[in-house]
């Protein structure tokens, strides 16, 4: 995933940009690049690194202008290079652009386009955007002619922003995020609502397929046919331009440090929880769908549908249920997602609709693609989450499925009760600290759990994949003695997810094994043991919440790791947020 932004307006077009893209660096930090167009011509300063390091050397924010393009890149096709950095300038220079997405047919357009006689500078597929536009300017229909036709040789997934040499910014979306920001004399384009809410909080979601012109007579949205298409302006929470680290020295931190009050609002009202969970109640077949965190929370669904509604549900990795769309008949999916961005998830979305397969979302952001494409949403509700390892947002997502078991049949929630667990799991800061630091040198580590909390062993280890860059494996503790014992010696360090209930006893029994082969354990659990050479508190708590307070101190222990080995928590190497190339 990369983040674009545009401006037209009266503003200094280059520092409302660099802002923009600060804003939005969650979204990729390999390279950064700004164009303004000044006096006929279109200036472009681009350089790897991060937003304020690229700045501080090239002062990207200097740049004369009041039209001009941004974006940082998470890089795909093309190493994190000056040359791929974005944006690129066709070879005539008359047209600069931005990209995020993936264009699967740029092969064969570079040769076209060089056989024509454009050059090429960069390895991505995003520049032959650039060189096309520009063939088709001075054609019938002026941008937005050219525009439409450079969409139509277009083949892949994209939303993408140009700047012309006249000042004018043209944008086009396919199954990848645009919204435009509608100010006082002034437009925007931007992936995400971010990039401009701190000068306008009204909003127009670009259909998909659709063309945005932005040009001295204002703004102008067109289908793909060329035809006026609808441009319904919608406010944005403003929340979110106050987004800071406050006394924190990460988001991250931050982040898990808010959960006992993120979750406060999960579901959102109860209206859309009981609709989502009528039509699960009324499903032959619940496939839940997720990717990453998302999937470890799909995990948790299943058993929560499982033991609380007596609901059979079949969890499917977003990336892989094109594999089982042959099977797919009726039903329902529900589609896990923080962003509701990710591509995986489109597509699996768009596959279930086809199929007859009814969509329940569950979403962090309402206006998101995927929610959009649901026959009902459910709101994480959790607030912006900046650190791309999601943490507060996987509690709200077990949280909202809660609220949607109870209306099955399952316990009924008590947030304030929910809130006091996470608090009280957050007391393990000190003791997460000294575990973190016997972490440091190791190169494997084990996260063991019986149950519903081998879902929870999942995303601790996927934590400490993310944040720490250590080999991290989840395992079920009952298959130790499957082959994972040959694995374990006095290097090793296993996490052992405990908390009271029909598992402990033999999950005790699991770390008893592992010291007797001379590994290490790290229990997290609500009383320490002599099976644990380490031990996390958790608070004692109804059964149900232990899988929302055990993830805590395993947060806690992949942030402080990180620090342990001199990486930066919110901005893990190779990663982004969303996921909106496939």
């Amino acid at each position: 995933m990369c983040s674009i932004i545009g401006y037209r307006g009266p503003r200094p077009a280059a520092r409302v940009l660099v802002g923009g893209l600060r804003r939005m660096e969650y979204r990729g930090y390999d390279s950064v690049g700004v164009a303004t167009g000044s006096g006929g011509r279109i200036l472009v300063k681009k350089g790897v690194g991060r937003v304020d390091g690229v700045n501080d050397s090239l002062r990207l924010d200097a740049l004369p202008g009041h039209a001009g393009i941004g974006h940082t890149r998470w890089a795909t096709q093309g190493a994190p290079t000056g040359a791929n950095a974005h944006p690129h300038a066709s070879s005539g220079a008359r047209v600069a652009i931005v990209h995020n997405g993936s264009i699967t047919n740029f092969e064969a357009l570079r040769g076209s386009l060089e056989a024509r006689g454009h050059r090429f500078a960069s390895e991505t597929d995003s520049e032959v955007i650039a060189n096309l536009l520009e063939s088709e300017l001075g054609g019938e229909g002026g941008a937005r002619g050219a525009v439409m036709r450079t969409v139509a040789a277009l083949e892949g997934h994209y939303a993408f922003a140009a700047l012309l040499d006249d000042g004018t910014i043209a944008a086009a979306r396919r199954r990848a995020p645009l919204i435009v920001g509608v100010g006082d004399g002034e437009h925007y384009v931007s992936s995400d609502v971010l990039g401009f809410v701190e000068y306008t909080d009204d909003a127009i979601y670009v259909g998909d397929g659709n063309i945005v012109v932005i040009d001295g007579g204002g703004l102008a949205v067109y289908g793909a046919d060329g035809a006026p298409a609808e441009a319904r302006v919608t406010k944005v929470s403003r929340e979110l331009a106050g987004i800071y680290k406050g006394d924190y020295a990460h988001y991250t931190l931050k982040e898990i440090s808010e959960q006992p009050t993120s979750i406060i609002g999960a579901g959102g009202d109860e209206r859309a929880i009981a609709a989502a969970a009528r039509a699960i109640a009324g499903a032959k077949t619940v496939y839940v769908v997720g990717s990453g965190t998302s999937h470890n929370a799909a995990i948790v669904a299943k058993h929560l549908l499982s033991a609380h509604a007596g609901i059979r549900a079949e969890v499917i990795v977003a990336s892989e249920l094109p594999v089982h769309a042959h099977s797919l008949s009726g039903g329902v999916m529900l589609a896990i997602s923080q962003s509701g961005e990710s591509a995986d998830m489109l597509e699996a979305a768009r596959l279930a609709s086809a199929a007859g397969v009814s969509v329940v979302s569950l979403v962090n952001h309402p206006s998101s693609s995927l929610a959009r494409e649901s026959a009902q949403v459910v709101r994480i509700n959790c607030g912006p989450e900046i650190g791309v390892a999601a943490t507060k947002s996987f509690t709200s997502q077990l949280a909202a499925l809660h609220r949607i078991t109870a209306e099955l049949g399952g316990p009924r929630v008590d947030m304030a009760a929910v809130s006091r667990a996470l608090a009280g799991a957050l007391e393990c800061d000190r003791r997460a600290r000294g575990v973190a630091a016997g972490l440091r040198d190791m190169d494997d580590v084990y996260v063991l759990g019986r149950g519903v909390h081998y879902a929870i062993a999942s995303e601790a280890a996927l934590k400490l994949k993310e944040l720490a860059y250590i080999h991290a494996e989840a395992m079920h503790g009952g298959e130790l003695k499957h082959g994972p014992l040959a694995l374990l010696d006095a290097r090793s360090r296993v996490i052992v997810i405990n908390p009271p209930g029909p598992t402990h006893e033999d999950a005790l029994s699991d770390a008893a094994k592992i010291r007797a082969r001379g590994a290490r354990t790290i229990g997290i659990d609500t009383a320490d043991a002599g099976e644990y050479d380490e031990w996390l508190r958790i608070p004692e708590c109804e059964g149900w919440m232990y899988p929302l307070a055990e993830i805590v101190p395993a947060q806690l222990v992949a942030y402080y790791t990180a620090l342990e080995r001199d990486t930066d928590p919110d901005h893990p190497r190779n990663l982004a947020k969303s996921v909106t190339v496939r």
